[in-house]
């Protein structure tokens, strides 16, 4: 092992949909977690990896912290403020503005709890004017004594290369956790729900915002190798949304299918038959026991 090699934990929080997963996947260099222009697309705990010359930098990406409304908004809201707790940094990620919502002092209030270094990253600055950071800059300053603030963008990819090398100044010495190799402890299932569920995000209307999750029900290579086959099934709230989901003669189904699929190939980097079945079940985002079903265990994260 190098001397001088820095590793450690660094939690990535911040308010719903204010880029989070889109700066993850920027900085690690691939698509892990799914991005979505809705609230509440994140919902575990995604874990990815980057290594470089200097170090290793465990990335947990943490569903956003809001006041819950039901079972699975509690869960979401445990495992942000949990995963806070257990970092050796946390990268405060919000939007330019002026205006400090109860969302962020809520965050705030929070962080006033733990004792690691807080840096702020301040993204989307590509939609404001230059010399208006300075003012967002300011006004965050008040809310909390950060140790760093950056003000950058996820999406053009502005001012990112700070963040890691800032990143690196409050890590530890110590060892490589993951190979080199390693971007993300996700189970491969996993990755393939979250792009199924990512692609019917896109495809449907605000009608449906988020009460949909997927499960994979079976995912098998065939001998020769070539080609995967994956049965999933989405899981839905209410009659109505099962008929919106499955489209006019199956077409959004198939928008979706095709959607996944494309991707999902992609990423196994081979060929992909996927078959996609929709279920309704009712008000599962606030049974306990369809939570856990779907893969959003709480007692998990007690371990």
């Amino acid at each position: 092992m190098k001397e001088q090699y820095k590793s450690g934990f660094v939690a990535l929080i911040g308010r719903p949909n204010v880029g989070k997963s889109t700066l993850m996947n920027h900085l690690i260099g691939q698509k892990i977690a799914i991005t979505s222009k809705k609230p509440q697309t994140t919902r575990n705990r995604i874990q990815t990896v980057y290594t470089c010359e200097e170090g290793q930098i465990v990335f947990l990406d943490t569903p956003g912290i809001h006041k819950a409304k039901n079972k699975l908004g509690e869960y979401m809201v445990h495992v942000a403020e949990r995963t806070a707790r257990d970092v050796d940094v946390v990268l405060w990620l919000v939007e330019p503005t002026t205006f400090i919502g109860a969302g962020e002092r809520h965050i705030a209030e929070q962080l006033e709890k733990i004792s690691v270094p807080v840096i702020l990253v301040i993204n989307k600055v590509d939609t404001v004017k230059k010399e208006e950071i300075l003012k967002f800059i300011d006004t965050y300053r008040k809310l909390y004594d950060f140790d760093e603030i950056i003000p950058c963008s996820a999406l053009r990819g502005i001012n990112t290369e700070d963040i890691i090398s800032c990143i690196f100044k409050y890590l530890p010495y110590g060892p490589q956790f993951y190979d080199e190799d390693t971007v993300t402890d996700q189970p491969m299932r996993q990755i393939v729900a979250e792009i199924i569920r990512e692609k019917a995000l896109h495809a449907l209307d605000e009608e449906i915002p988020h009460g949909i999750a997927v499960v994979i029900d079976s995912m098998k290579e065939r001998g020769n190798g070539k080609i995967t086959d994956i049965d999933a099934t989405i899981i839905c709230e209410r009659d109505s949304h099962k008929g919106i989901i499955i489209g006019k003669q199956g077409a959004m189904l198939k928008k979706i299918g095709s959607n996944a699929r494309y991707e999902i190939e992609h990423l196994l980097e081979q060929k992909v038959n996927l078959k996609l079945w929709v279920k309704v079940k009712k008000d599962w985002r606030d049974s306990d026991f369809l939570i856990k079903n779907f893969g959003y265990d709480a007692k998990k994260l007690d371990e």
